[in-house]
């Protein structure tokens, strides 16, 4: 019955008039917000500002007081946390679609900060509960989306304890590849739109051994590179095996 009433919100959402406040958003079907009707997805927008970003700018910094939620509905946000040593760790990126602010904590764990010019819908956390709390369709995307953090969580702890420089690589590779055709990018076009940095500090990786694995990567003809942040999977089924391990 769930997944029914998700797929009846989403083609209400496909049929939405570019009137309506929502009817222009290109990740209408994909964010938290899919989840409801026309009527109340307006009343929803009503209460959430547009909000933009330029590169580098922060959204949030880690301990400030998380008041607001919020929908990326375009750009890439980075979650990052400093160690005591100065070291940067990077959590995970957020895409196109993806919400924060999912949390019990009063505090954000993490500084958010724009990779590249974004915008959002910003919420404030008090109406967004209260909203929520009336919409039993929101609420069980909530759940969704809760369940599928902490799934990625777990593989983030994989990912840095026990596998090798190459299966980090390969697995970011492919986790690109799963959100661009979210997006609808080719199923082995891969968009890389995050610095050489960002991906070692995500992936525990010195920069120097980010740029080896992907020159080797190449040189084995596993992935080619089609632009400056572009590559194509060249070989799927020995990138998925390295990222197995």
């Amino acid at each position: 019955m769930a997944s029914l009433a998700l797929a009846v919100a989403d083609q209400a959402l496909a049929d939405l008039p570019p009137t309506h406040p929502c009817g222009t958003c290109p990740v209408r079907d994909i964010a938290v917000c899919g989840a409801l009707d026309d009527a109340s997805l307006r009343c929803f927008k009503e209460g959430g500002p547009t909000v933009a970003y330029d590169a580098g700018e922060t959204v949030a910094f880690e301990g400030d007081a998380a008041t607001s939620v919020y929908t990326l509905t375009a750009g890439l946000l980075r979650l990052s946390r400093f160690l005591p040593d100065g070291r940067r760790q990077i959590a995970g990126f957020l895409f196109p679609g993806d919400f924060l602010g999912l949390t019990l904590e009063k505090e954000h764990a993490f500084t958010v900060q724009a990779v590249v010019p974004s915008t959002l819908c910003r919420f404030p956390r008090p109406r967004f509960d209260s909203f929520a709390a009336g919409q039993p369709a929101l609420e069980r995307r909530l759940y969704a989306l809760a369940a599928q953090e902490l799934a990625a969580a777990r593989e983030q702890l994989v990912l840095l304890g026990r596998k090798t420089a190459t299966e980090r690589i390969a697995s970011f590779l492919l986790m690109l590849a799963r959100r661009g055709r979210a997006e609808g990018t080719a199923a082995d076009d891969i968009r890389i739109p995050v610095s050489r940095a960002d991906m070692g500090d995500y992936l525990g990786l010195r920069i120097e051994t980010v740029s080896r694995e992907l020159s080797n990567l190449k040189a084995a003809r596993v992935i080619q590179f089609t632009g400056r942040q572009t590559l194509r999977l060249c070989d799927r089924d020995r990138i998925e095996q390295l990222a197995e391990g």
